[in-house]
């Protein structure tokens, strides 16, 4: 999995302060997005495994204390990162207890292979839906247009 941006101390994506990472790689290119430079799977760099282990002690650090993990993009659930964010997020779960996952993703939960349900069934909010250029409101918490949905699932 490649990633573009690592937020180790974030206050916008989700609530309270959190660590906030944004993979590479989406299949929706959504008109109007502010990301576009995330879509492309070979984009970024590879997300390593000192940076891994970087984000888990950053989520148990007392000294800052996080509410928990922002997943992003690009597309988390993308096809090409599913094995990584399953495998990374079972990881938060085991070794940062008591922090909370939220996902953002262009997929609908509804319309979500296998493999990314075994994802979702790991995070405690999904923000799904596309973004669309139309409906979009700068006033939504979390989300870019009115179509997108946040899923509290734990």
């Amino acid at each position: 999995m490649n990633i573009h941006q690592y937020y180790p101390v974030d206050i916008v994506n989700g609530p309270g302060t959190r660590c906030t990472l944004f993979v590479a790689g989406c299949e929706h290119q959504c008109v109007g997005c502010y990301n576009k430079s995330t879509w492309r799977l070979n984009s970024g760099c590879p997300f390593t495994v000192q940076q891994e282990e970087q984000l888990i002690a950053d989520l148990n650090d007392t000294r800052i204390p996080r509410r928990g993990l922002s997943l992003s993009g690009g597309d988390p659930l993308h096809p090409a990162n599913v094995a990584d964010v399953l495998r990374l997020v079972k990881r938060v779960r085991r070794e940062c207890v008591g922090k909370d996952i939220w996902l953002w993703t262009g997929y609908l939960l509804g319309e979500l292979s296998q493999e990314q349900q075994r994802v979702v069934e790991q995070i405690n909010v999904l923000v799904d839906g596309k973004f669309e250029q139309e409906l979009r409101d700068p006033a939504l918490l979390w989300r870019g247009s009115s179509n997108q949905v946040i899923h509290y699932l734990r």
